[in-house]
């Protein structure tokens, strides 16, 4: 069970971070264009980083804690599948944030919902 571990928080970040969406209609998956201008920057970069670091011998991940799935250059599904949810739940954080307080974030929410 302990390979499940990665894979079990990440989903757990998704389950968590749901209601946002469904219960206070943050509408961050109906503006997916906005998202993946968000997500798109971070995600290669920590990639890349990764993939660095792994090639290096930095850093490496144990099969025990996760599927033993490697994509090419050594890094694991998970780690990968990391760099998508963790941001995904932090915009739907900052998007509850805005709805909840009304705060602009910088930006008008008329602007936000066009």
């Amino acid at each position: 069970m302990g390979h499940l571990t990665y894979l079990s928080l990440l989903v757990g970040c998704l389950v968590v971070t749901a209601p946002l969406e469904l219960l206070l209609g943050v509408r961050v998956y109906a503006r997916w264009r906005r998202l993946v201008l968000a997500v798109l920057p971070e995600f290669a970069v920590f990639v890349v980083w990764v993939l660095y670091a792994i090639a290096e011998g930095h850093w490496d991940y144990s099969d025990d804690h996760t599927l033993g799935v490697r994509l090419p250059g050594g890094i694991p599904v998970e780690e990968v599948l990391f760099f998508l949810v963790v941001p995904l739940a932090s915009v739907l954080a900052l998007e509850a944030v805005r709805k909840v307080t009304g705060w602009d974030a910088g930006y008008p929410a008329e602007e936000a919902d066009a």
